[in-house]
């Protein structure tokens, strides 16, 4: 029966319903589509051949119009698209209109610099945390020509993903500069700064990420055990009973949490104003109140703190700085509630409404959680109340008491962590956009087996230019800044060996490294100080990337070991090394049998360092600001730049 004798036999109503549906997935097949990457404001690479790419019909044709010039392609059999742009010149903007069944037109497009900005939470940090040390970067931050996207944060361990679920291109301003990260705006505006060409961040960075997560499938065969992990995580109901099983287990803890803390038992609500402390215990802070007298308790402790408010700072909103809490706070003022972080490493920082304070007497009260570990306040941190009338210092004496003691709480499983997620979502819907190269700040998360870093970090650089398939572009990155308590003696540090893992990625064609061992905070793995992290990206940049003069930190080149000292040259270093303050370089360590190590003396010989000790005799192992933390390093070159960490092995053993 043909096909139109069927049709008519069927009732009105369903007739028109046929018609309805095919009309309808007619017109979806049909209407072209771009990347999310290819829409208004974007910014495009300079001076190479662009791949401008999308979505069709099968077999439908496809036109771009641009700059008075038509670009024509037919989709093939699966709805793909591609066509090639010429080379264009940084400026704009411009439009660009897409024409099939039906049109798309995108304006304000620039030329300019792409650089894929990546890593974990160091280069995902935003001017937002950042606002308070640096506001007139904030205030003067109006610049059409530097343009963020920012990558949503997705994993998929099944398929790499084509596109992204949203996104959309952002200039500088005093309203979106809060979204940028701190890293890549500070480079971007240095870069601007000296050159006046536009600059395109795309911003594909997670908080916590091991370098194992932005790998593909492919580059995990080398690593069997990642590549295992990623599998594993291939299966939904894998994934969904872990979760299930995290979250009953944490609310399962709150809930027992809320049950027992006696200030929180009404009639309790030890954050009333007018709760007897008189008998609470006091204890300094800041400080872990295992140091306190308290012990290492996980639970929840209420700090109460009375002030004396002067008339100066009434009538206006207060800053109430409270440093940083291990692991979640909620903060009342006069018994009213102001604000709360839910993990350790944001700053506790609130607003107090004008309204709130008195003249005389006001009451502070914190209500600390601690999960696992030692609970408290972090020292070298801001703690005070302050107005432009008045400031109050609140380091010292506070009262406490326990409202519930618990068991630790084991942490969740992360599985946005897990090996190959992180380039399925964030990185494969990328490789057509064509970029000068990467910005990457990661090795935190990957300090506990640091030795695996050797091999992986290069794996993934030749993993991502495989991919994009453009030749080496620059990889930049940064190494591991100081962090945890400085150590007085020669110790081992897993932080130090992962720094060296990156000192040596420097083989590796086309990359460069920015130091930081100078830029560090000892109580914090987030160091605010990114305005120079992105300087000194910038002029790494100049040198690996364009070509041009800058200036990058010394590096460890020849070396000749003795039976009694060390010699050792330096690279990157063509104005020569210095010591900033004393005569002696602090920070080396020599050993004769690899194991042992004992403090040296080094002092600059010429173009070259010396380094020995009395206490060892046929040094074979030399090394230098091998801790978590070599704080205040003496040790730079000329330029003002800070001399890499390393260790070096006698090669003649």
């Amino acid at each position: 029966m043909r096909l139109e004798k069927y049709i008519s036999r069927l009732p009105k109503p369903w007739v028109f319903l046929l018609v309805l549906v095919f009309l309808s997935n007619h017109i979806c097949q049909a209407r072209i589509r771009l990347p999310r990457l290819i829409s208004d404001g974007a910014i495009m690479q300079q001076g190479v051949p662009l791949k401008i790419w999308g979505w069709a019909s099968s077999g439908e044709e496809v036109a771009l119009d641009f700059k008075g010039g038509q670009y024509k392609v037919t989709a093939n059999e699966t709805g793909m698209w591609s066509m090639m742009l010429p080379a264009q010149e940084a400026g704009g903007p411009f439009t660009m209109t897409f024409i099939g069944s039906n049109q798309i037109k995108l304006n304000n497009i620039l030329f300019g610099e792409v650089w894929l900005c990546s890593g974990q939470s160091n280069m995902e940090l935003t001017m937002e945390r950042l606002q308070d040390r640096f506001p007139k970067e904030i205030s003067d931050s109006e610049n059409p020509m530097i343009r963020q996207f920012l990558v949503p944060d997705q994993y998929d361990f099944n398929n790499p993903r084509q596109d992204l679920s949203e996104g959309e291109w952002k200039p500088v301003n005093s309203k979106n500069i809060f979204e940028f990260s701190g890293v890549a705006y500070f480079f971007a505006k240095e870069f601007y700064r000296k050159n006046k060409i536009p600059v395109g961040i795309i911003n594909a960075a997670m908080g916590g990420s091991p370098v194992e997560a932005w790998m593909s499938e492919e580059a995990l065969t080398a690593f069997p055990d990642a590549l295992s992990e990623m599998h594993a995580f291939k299966d939904s109901t894998h994934i969904q009973q872990i979760e299930r099983a995290d979250n009953i287990r944490r609310d399962a803890w709150f809930e027992n949490l809320r049950n027992t803390d006696l200030g929180q038992i009404a009639g309790a609500e030890w954050y009333r104003n007018d709760v007897d402390d008189s008998r609470w215990k006091e204890m300094t802070m800041p400080d872990y109140w295992a140091n306190q007298g308290l012990g290492e308790i996980q639970g929840a402790v209420w700090f109460r703190k009375t002030v004396m408010v002067t008339e100066a700072m009434l009538g206006q909103s207060a800053k109430l700085w409270l440093g940083r809490m291990v692991d979640q706070n909620e903060v009342y003022v006069n018994g009213v509630f102001v604000g709360g972080i839910g993990y350790q490493y944001p700053p506790s920082k609130f607003v107090v409404p004008a309204h709130l304070l008195k003249t005389g007497a006001n009451t502070i009260t914190v209500r600390v959680i601690n999960q696992q570990g030692k609970g408290g306040f972090i020292k070298d941190k801001p703690y005070f109340l302050a107005t432009p009338g008045d400031t109050i210092d609140l380091k010292g004496n506070w009262k406490f008491k326990l409202g519930a003691k618990m068991l630790p709480l084991e942490g969740p499983t992360f599985v946005r962590w897990k090996p190959g997620g992180l380039y399925n979502a964030m990185v494969s819907p990328l490789l057509n956009y064509r970029i000068k190269g990467v910005l990457w700040f990661q090795g935190e998360s990957n300090t506990a087996q640091p030795q695996l870093y050797y091999q992986r970090f290069p794996a993934l650089i030749a993993d991502w230019r495989a991919k994009w398939g453009t030749g080496d572009f620059p990889f930049l990155y940064v190494q591991l800044a100081n962090y945890m308590e400085p150590s007085p003696e020669p110790v081992e540090s897993k932080w130090a060996e992962l720094r060296q893992a990156q000192l040596n990625t420097l083989s590796v064609p086309n990359t460069g490294m920015v130091v930081s061992i100078d830029l560090g905070e000892w109580n914090d793995i987030h160091p605010e100080n990114k305005k120079a992290v992105g300087e000194r990206l910038e002029e790494v940049a100049e040198v690996v990337a364009y070509h041009r003069p800058g200036s990058r930190s010394p590096v460890p080149g020849k070396y000749n070991f003795t039976k009694k000292y060390v010699d050792i040259w330096f690279r990157l270093a063509p104005e020569g090394i210095q010591v900033t303050s004393g005569k002696e370089i602090k920070y080396f360590e020599l050993s004769s049998n690899g194991i042992d190590f004992v403090a040296a003396k080094a002092v600059i010989k010429g173009n070259k360092v010396r380094v020995w000790s009395a206490e060892i005799t046929k040094p074979t192992v030399l090394r230098y600001a091998w801790s978590n933390n070599p704080e205040n390093v003496n040790f730079y070159g000329k330029n003002e730049l800070p001399v890499s960490p390393f260790e070096i092995k006698d090669d003649k053993k």
